[in-house]
């Protein structure tokens, strides 16, 4: 299975990128440690993985802390070593978020739900964009958008972060 693992760092407001290789990674907070390196002293890292024209994983660190994970699809783990290291402990479906009573932050009173592809499971959390201006329907909505690649949603992504650039220079390397 081949994948694309682009990192993105914050640091003095300005964005940062590499590519990161995943090879050899033997459990989770290797691939942490391997995102940490990118730019140690970012305020904000984020890693993506795109594997195979299907799968998307999006991992942040705060400060270097409190790894946070989002999988677009819970097969990953069943397809490959590096998806089970990713997503295979995630346990928990982002399907069901249009049960979840609480109030949005956005203010957004729309209930329209994104037209989840019925195959697909996420997982893990799906808010961990929320504060960098893409909400967990959002970032689902871009997953199920029909026709749409992991390399589609990682740049619409960094559109609203303001880093495309630096990751698409990753793509022409």
């Amino acid at each position: 299975m081949s994948y694309f693992a682009a990192a993105v760092a914050r640091v003095d407001g300005g964005w940062t990128a590499g590519e990161v290789s995943l090879r050899g990674v033997t459990d989770i907070e290797e691939v942490a440690d391997r995102l940490r390196d990118v730019e140690p002293d970012a305020d904000l890292s984020l890693l993506f993985v795109e594997a195979d024209d299907t799968y998307l994983v999006v991992l942040r660190l705060d400060e270097g802390e409190d790894l946070r994970i989002f999988g677009s699809d819970s097969a990953y783990a069943e397809e490959s070593r590096l998806g089970a290291l990713l997503v295979g402990d995630l346990k928990t479906s982002v399907t069901g978020l249009e049960d979840v009573d609480e109030p949005r932050a956005s203010g957004d009173d729309d209930t329209e739900q994104p037209a989840v592809d019925p195959e697909a499971d996420p997982v893990g959390d799906a808010d961990l964009l929320a504060d960098l201006g893409i909400p967990a329907q959002k970032l689902l909505a871009l997953c199920a958008h029909e026709g749409s690649m992991p390399a589609d949603v990682t740049a619409e992504i960094c559109q609203v972060l303001g880093c495309a650039d630096e990751v698409e220079e990753l793509r022409e390397v």
